[in-house]
């Protein structure tokens, strides 16, 4: 389960920022509430769906996410085989409780996504059904789709099987409980989160052949010591990692399932524009690491490292080219673009349905799809659909993640104001300036007359906690 970006420690905040920062959902028109028509559909859903009847609860799955999950999407269990490592990987049977064209399915249309604001999440699904009955919990029978995938010595995929069946997790880790049995060298899943790890940088590896460059953004940290705030970001676990390179893999299975099949949705990305890679290679430059023209943009996101703040900063920062990701739908003839940049590969989205509206459908395209099936005609109905709400859900959340951000970063530098910090201008055009500081790591808006990749002395003149506005002059 990916990590939001942003966590506020609310025991140590000031009134002030919180208020703010409760009222963006509803700034944003963001719906917090369930009908009465969804949330009974999920209560008479969650009583009565019928699980399936295939049994794979003999496999010892195990599920790793953030400290305080309940809505599990997957879960895990891996194994060594003849040629290599033996995955089996299950994904929540949302689909088995959403009636096509009920009040649950109409209420994930609108919303697309679970949203994460700092004073709770605003889930897709009602919590009935993502939070208990679909969720993959230690120790009760689930439905699932589970895919089995044979790996070769180098991590490639030789061989996948789909199937829905029941499961039975035998464990919930929190990341940081993973990390300390690897750490100890002993624990009940031991083995299976070594495999992980193998895993990961067996596919890292295949990535950094095809040319591709994932990003795993780094946690945003925001605490209070009594006097100020500070904001730190803080690396992905290794576990995370490798956790997040078994979702790629799904995904790139996924997607050549359905351009075998010749119907499906793809997650397609374009290369960054030039632009936008001059922004990114200004702000390495201001932030002491700069990305020289003659190394690849993969390899040098690979050389970072992810417990340096400067180079966490960096990684945040590289976020600005993963810019133009889309859906598309496609049915007969494989799409012109077919390809996700960032990890140079065909890739869809199968693997949270509890949290991201299309991977309910994509679930169901493979599986039809694997028993040499044409999937439901509402599910081919909806596909051409699912770009425009997956596209406005992703613009709201990436609305409030960034508006999030300006309120906190106003609260770091409230008691700062007064003081020069060095900085370099990333962006500038007739509509204003982005200045990127050196420390602490925050972009602002400027309105001085400048150009860009120059550097400047700025002072700090108003930090606003309420909107969330910064004001520089030179200094």
């Amino acid at each position: 389960m990916p990590v939001h970006p942003l966590r506020l420690a609310r025991a140590t905040a000031e009134a002030e920022l919180v208020s703010a920062l409760a009222a963006l959902p509803d700034t944003l028109g963001l719906e917090r509430e369930f009908s009465p028509e969804a949330l009974a559909e999920a209560e008479a859903a969650a009583e009565k769906t019928p699980l399936p009847k295939t049994d794979r609860t003999g496999i010892p799955f195990l599920t790793i996410d953030p400290e305080g999950s309940t809505d599990l999407d997957q879960a895990l269990a891996l194994e060594r085989g003849a040629e290599g490592l033996v995955v089996h990987y299950a994904i929540a049977d949302l689909p088995a409780f959403v009636t096509p064209g009920g009040a649950i399915d109409r209420t994930a249309r609108e919303r697309g996504v679970t949203i994460y604001a700092a004073d709770g999440r605003i889930p897709l699904h009602p919590v009935a059904i993502s939070e208990h009955a679909a969720s993959l919990l230690p120790n009760e029978v689930r439905g699932a789709f589970v895919w089995t995938f044979r790996l070769d010595a180098r991590g490639e995929v030789v061989e996948t099987s789909l199937e829905r069946a029941r499961v039975r997790s035998r464990r919930q880790l929190s990341y940081e409980q993973a990390d300390a049995e690897l750490a100890a060298g002993a624990g009940e899943s031991i083995e299976t989160l070594r495999l992980l790890l193998e895993l990961g940088e067996l596919r890292l590896a295949l990535e950094a052949e095809r040319g591709g460059a994932s990003l795993s953004t780094p946690e945003i940290l925001v605490a209070h010591d009594g006097e100020r705030y500070t904001l730190e970001r803080r690396a992905l676990h290794a576990i995370e990692r490798a956790n997040a390179q078994l979702s790629l893999m799904t995904g790139m299975a996924a997607a050549q399932i359905m351009l075998d099949g010749g119907v499906g949705i793809l997650r397609t990305m374009p290369p960054a524009d030039e632009e936008s890679v001059e922004h990114f290679r200004r702000q390495t430059r201001a932030l002491g690491r700069p990305w020289l023209a003659e190394r690849a943009y993969g390899d040098y996101l690979r050389e970072l490292d992810g417990e340096q703040p400067r180079d966490l900063a960096i990684l945040h920062a590289a976020s600005a080219l993963f810019r133009g990701a889309s859906y598309t739908a496609f049915d007969g003839t494989e799409p012109e673009e077919s390809i996700q940049a960032a990890i140079a590969a065909p890739y869809t989205h199968v693997t949270a349905p509890l949290r991201r509206l299309v991977d309910r459908f994509s679930l169901l395209v493979c599986e039809a799809l694997v028993r040499g099936e044409r999937p439901p005609a509402w599910v081919l109905e909806a596909l051409p659909e699912l770009s425009g709400i997956m596209g406005r859900a992703a613009s709201a959340a990436g609305r409030l993640d960034r508006l999030t951000l300006d309120l906190v970063e106003a609260a770091v530098l409230t008691p700062r104001v007064g003081e020069e910090f060095d900085a370099v201008v990333v962006r500038a055009n007739g509509s204003g300036a982005r200045i990127q500081l050196a420390d602490p790591d925050v972009e602002a808006e400027f309105a001085g007359d400048v150009e860009p990749g120059e550097s400047l002395r700025v002072r700090l003149t108003r930090a606003d906690v309420a909107t969330g506005t910064l004001e520089f002059t030179r200094a």
